[in-house]
């Protein structure tokens, strides 16, 4: 490897690789980060999409400051258009979460896979750059709180990668994990992983029997009940759980077991740490419901092992894991369950054996180079997601009829029918998966997971490339878009909305044993608006180009979801988002929606609420900025300052629903133009997105999408007027 470079900060040097040695690899869809020994970078030169994402300089050309929301859009779109990778998506970070890369090298340490010397550095920069500074500790998410959990496991990743305990960095983490009250009170998931590595014992967590996989369908608590990211993460726990699967001991072991807690390991009272969970840590605190089953499957745990059950159900739990790595090409769903997956299948089936071979070989597919170090990625990537809607904000921005965009356009349409998934799971009803042939994923065909919503929009980018651009070929049959539409009929719920994977399969209260302190509602599937939105705008599109195809099924789906929608809103005029921050984002769905509905601004009471609400938010700047914590305590939370992607929104919501006074809407562009650099593009801000209610997650491809969109919609609008900013 080549030579490493010191960056100095306050706490001393931290190491660092050479940024212009790393290459980013793709292919259909899928993302890898390389880096180059010696004699390989002259034969690879470094893209201008790996430059952008290490933060290092680039060629890029500059304009005049433009004059007209047009010119902004169109100068956001040269620059942007650079990022779009040879196969055809835009690449980019899905980060944000501070408790994936602990189980990817936990997994790894025990399994013993080789931790490349590149990736070893540049996590531990990137630990570094996101410790928090005021106490060295981390949180849930890069912009939180240090925490117990952010914290404990954090600190074992850079011990395992190998910087001392006695490193400034380590120093004082270590005293804010204690002054949290140490590894003792670290919630629920937290446990799992240290008592996989053997720092924590198993007699001090809760129960996760892998029995529960056995129980008959029928009853409202099996598993396959469960919200899918829920049940994925659950059921490799409850085999590791089961077996009770540690690390062997060794000194370095041995000296994390000194470094976590504050009183020596062996006296420590397991049974009583199995409910202890740091205050800095509960989002949702332990009901009684929970408290009382886990008392009795506690009292289970000592009975003896009935006719078997224990490795009966391990061995289903084990089986079902085949098929999830299967049929998801060794992905699995997300990086949680696909770390876990890994211990499991080193210790069944061995280091040796094919499955831990085309297993690992995925791994490399959730890491992610940038400025600060290398990071893991919330899923393989939000390829499909992004690409779906940068086609779209071209197009409804104008610029994709501009003959230096065609190749563009038709690059995008290429990666789309690429990325539709072509198949079902194998033995779908077996493994609890809903149906996925015609569908599209939020990463990329692999992963093959359906989603509503990308489904829709993934539908709506191949409608408006196919029919409103007269140079494209029609790569998707109308055919595959009748299975895209066939799969949307499936998934609405009674209430009339959509969720995210697959229908609502549970009662809502199992959220009553929601075991994991730190999420909210992840128990079940939920109607979201967001999801709804986008169905509702999906179908309308559809039936504009394929009016005959189940036509009187269509319109009922809509009115159904229409109806969801106006449900849904909040007496402020508000919608509350589930996937991003917050009310912003979910009110320009709303907005949208039901503009393709036919309600707007001038005949439609809910639009008129809803858009009184986003102007009610609008800040003096012109511009609108809303915090992560709106989506944590459900009530509207203001950013210290505006933020370019909450005005996009804002303004895209508010011009769908054909608002009347045009000065709100021109402040807002206004703002977002202020903000654009000469080379068109803009610079990042807050964290956008957001999951289970705590926890914020990345979309840096935000900022150009959903802002080259408002640009260009104003200037449709509005005939393109000449703003002052």
């Amino acid at each position: 490897m080549p030579p490493i470079s010191k960056l100095h900060t306050e706490e001393g040097f931290v190491e660092a690789t050479d940024l212009s040695r790393w290459r980013l690899k793709v292919g259909h869809g899928r993302q890898i980060w390389h880096y180059l020994e010696n004699g390989e970078v002259e034969n690879w030169p470094q893209s201008i999409i790996e430059k952008y994402w290490l933060g290092l300089p680039f060629e890029s050309k500059e304009f005049d400051k433009p004059k007209t929301a047009l010119e902004a859009a169109r100068n956001g779109f040269e620059f942007f258009k650079q990022l779009q990778t040879e196969d055809g998506h835009w690449a980019g970070e899905y980060g944000g979460p501070m408790f994936l890369l602990p189980g990817l090298i936990i997994s790894m340490y025990i399994t013993r896979i080789p931790i490349p010397e590149s990736w070893r550095i540049e996590i531990i920069r990137y630990l570094f750059n996101k410790a928090n500074p005021d106490d060295g500790g981390w949180g849930i998410h890069t912009e939180g709180q240090s925490t117990t959990f952010g914290t404990a496991l954090n600190y074992v990743v850079v011990r395992i990668l190998g910087v001392d305990a006695d490193h400034p960095y380590m120093v004082k983490a270590r005293a804010t994990l204690h002054k949290l009250g140490s590894a003792i009170a670290i919630p629920s998931w937290g446990k799992f992983w240290l008592a996989c590595l053997n720092v924590y014992d198993w007699e001090g967590m809760n129960p996760i029997p892998p029995e529960l996989w056995l129980l008959p369908y029928a009853i409202p608590f099996h598993p396959g009940r469960y919200w899918v990211h829920c049940r994925a993460v659950y059921l490799p726990m409850g085999y590791m759980y089961g077996r009770r699967l540690s690390v062997d001991i060794n000194p370095f072991i041995e000296s994390l077991r000194q470094e976590l807690y504050v009183q020596p390991y062996d006296t420590i009272d397991w049974v009583r740490a199995r409910n202890n969970v740091s205050n800095a840590d509960i989002y949702l605190p332990r009901t009684k419901s929970l408290t009382l089953i886990n008392i009795i499957l506690n009292v289970y745990e000592k009975l003896p092992n009935l006719f078997g059950l224990r490795q009966i159900s391990l061995d289903e739990a084990y089986k079902l894991m085949q098929y999830e790595d299967e049929n998801t090409d060794y992905l699995d769903l997300a990086p949680v369950s696909k770390a876990i997956h890994i211990l499991c299948t080193y210790y069944e089936e061995g280091s040796n054996s094919e499955a831990f071979k085309l297993a690992k070989e995925r791994l490399i597919d959730f890491m992610w180079m940038s400025s600060e170090g290398m990071m893991m990625n919330g899923t393989n990537g939000s390829q499909l997601w992004d690409t779906a809607f940068a086609a779209q904000a071209c197009i409804e921005a104008g610029l994709a009829n501009n003959t230096e965009n065609h190749k563009v356009m038709l690059k995008t349409l290429e990666f789309l029918d690429d990325a539709q998934i072509k198949r079902n799971p194998t033995n779908m009803e077996y493994c609890y998966r809903h149906p996925s042939k015609g569908a599209w994923g939020f990463s990329t065909r692999d992963q093959g997971y359906t989603v509503s919503d990308c489904t829709a929009e993934g539908m709506k980018a191949v409608l408006y490339l196919q029919n409103r651009l007269d140079y494209t070929p029609n790569l998707i049959s109308k055919e595959r878009l009748y299975q895209a539409v066939d799969i949307l009929l499936t998934m609405q719920n009674n209430d009339g909305g959509f969720a995210s994977y697959e229908k609502v399969r549970g009662p809502e209260f199992l959220e009553w044993i929601n075991p994991s302190e730190v999420f909210g509602k992840i128990m079940i599937e939920y109607s979201y608006p967001e999801c709804t939105t986008a169905v509702l705008t999906g179908l309308s599109i559809f039936r504009k180009y394929y009016p005959d195809y189940r036509a009187d099924e269509i319109e009922k789906v809509c009115q159904k979801a229409a109806n969801f929608i106006h449900a849904t809103q909040r007496n402020d005029g508000s919608w509350y988002g589930s996937w991003a921050i917050c009310f912003t984002y979910a009110s320009m769905f709303a907005l949208e929606s039901l503009a393709y509905f036919g309600e707007t601004y001038n005949n439609s009471k809910s639009v008129r609420k809803g858009c009184d609400f986003l102007i009610s938010k609008q800040r003096k700047d012109g511009g609108w900025g809303e915090a992560y914590k709106s989506c944590e305590t459900g009530i509207y939370h203001e950013h210290s300052q505006s933020q370019v992607v909450n005005t996009a929104w804002a303004l895209l919501g508010l011009m769908s629903a054909k608002y009347p006074d045009e000065k709100p809407i021109q402040r807002g562009i206004e703002l977002l133009m202020s903000r654009q650099l000469s080379t068109g593009e803009w610079k990042q801000e807050a964290i956008e997105g957001i999951f289970n209610k705590s926890v914020a997650i990345s979309y840096p491809n935000y900022k150009f999408i959903f802002t080259i969109w408002a640009l260009g919609k104003y200037a449709k609008i509005y005939n393109n007027p000449i703003i002052k900013y």
